[in-house]
């Protein structure tokens, strides 16, 4: 009989669900009491999320649809797949650098709209033809703002175009700072960036910082018929500032994933149906990514590229584990100790890693844990869930 059963709320693809054997996992989407929920853009901000779920799966980068705070406070981590479609929207990125550079749009409306035959078609586009005249990418700066795994294959790829390229990113990890083009120059601030550069590629989060960062202050800053370029979320620009400032000819042109009624009837916007990850492949990657993810989370407890816990990763050296998630508070280590203690167990080995105001504990023990000792780990000020993991077999 399966031991875990999983919620899909969007089409997951099925070479990621493949990853869930039939006789430990049942999923589908009518699951009643499911141990874990697997989503895409699901809205589960207006959804009841049952008691019984311990973690849910997003199988792609961003976790605004999802209640994550709620989560948290239940003690049940909230996995992504950052980077797994990377290459999917790197391509994308440079698709709408090449619309605006060569005026793709317009010229193609211009196209559709020729109504003779012949020499006269002819004539209409040799006349026609001069005012989508574009220019050639070499040379030219591009800024990336985020330099995390999409903006550094942005960068990479630009390079190769024989572009100069200025990254920024105050929060930029080792990982990917060892990732990151040797070519690429440090600004040392984003208004710094802003000034040398002719195009500009937004790569960051959505986070409250994030809101508006570019606002009509920071265009002001860019240089004259600038090429904003934003795969990463919409309200990360002011739009009204972006018009304004695309209608005043300051900005050249403004390239987005993100349609806006006000974008209608804006020359030089233009504005793609969230094709970011739209891809095979993409779909693919993340669903295999976060399928793993949540799997070896409720097999093992182990916890990788979740949005609201630490990184804890443990290989098992007993069959018998425990995982706690806490508030990260003192003492919290001597409590589950002295609870195992009075309960007859000896810890083997122990992993405690924290992330802001969260916490979380791996505990393997050399003997079975019974439900008392469970009762007064739960028990403790602090803690959010407690589960019991032994191993199968």
């Amino acid at each position: 009989m399966a031991r875990f059963s999983v919620l899909t709320l969007n089409n997951i693809s099925a070479k990621g669900l493949s990853r869930l054997p039939a006789d430990v996992f049942t999923h589908s989407s009518h699951e009643a009491t499911p141990d874990a929920v697997l989503v895409r853009s699901h809205d589960m901000h207006s959804m009841a999320i049952p008691a019984s779920v311990l973690a849910i799966g997003r199988a792609g980068a961003g976790t605004n649809n999802i209640p994550v705070k709620t989560m948290t406070e239940r003690g049940a981590p909230v996995f992504n797949a950052p980077g797994a479609n990377a290459n999917a929207v790197k391509e994308l990125v440079l698709t709408g650098l090449m619309m605006a550079v060569r005026n793709v749009g317009p010229a193609m409306r211009f196209v559709d709209g020729l109504t003779a035959d012949g020499d006269d078609l002819d004539k209409q586009v040799e006349d026609g033809k001069k005012h989508f005249a574009g220019f050639e990418l070499p040379h030219h700066t591009l800024g990336v703002v985020g330099l995390g795994r999409i903006g550094s294959l942005v960068a990479d790829a630009a390079i190769k175009l024989g572009m100069n390229v200025v990254g920024f990113d105050p929060e930029i990890t080792v990982d990917a700072a060892w990732s990151l083009p040797s070519q690429v120059k440090k600004a040392h601030s984003l208004d710094e960036l802003l000034r040398v550069s002719d195009f500009v590629s937004l790569h960051v989060p959505q986070i409250p910082a994030t809101k508006h960062l570019l606002n009509a202050e920071r265009l002001a800053l860019m240089r004259h018929n600038a090429i904003v370029l934003n795969f990463s979320r919409e309200a990360i620009v002011d739009v009204d500032a972006i018009i304004e400032a695309i209608s005043g000819k300051k900005l050249k042109g403004y390239v987005c994933d993100f349609p806006d009624a006000r974008f209608r009837g804006q020359p030089g916007i233009i504005a793609l149906p969230h094709l970011g990850a739209s891809t095979r492949e993409a779909e693919e990657n993340c669903a295999v990514m976060v399928v793993d993810q949540v799997r070896d989370y409720l097999e093992h407890g182990n916890v990788r590229n979740a949005v609201n816990f630490p990184d804890v990763v443990m290989p098992r050296e007993s069959p018998f584990r425990v995982g706690i998630a806490n508030a990260n508070v003192p003492n919290m280590l001597g409590q589950i100790s002295t609870a195992m203690a009075n309960g007859g167990l000896n810890i083997h080995n122990m992993l405690n890693k924290s992330r802001g105001d969260m916490a979380y504990t791996l505990v393997d023990v050399d003997s079975a844990v019974n439900a008392s000792v469970l009762g007064e780990l739960g028990a403790i000020g602090g803690v959010l869930s407690v589960r019991y993991l032994p191993a199968e077999g």
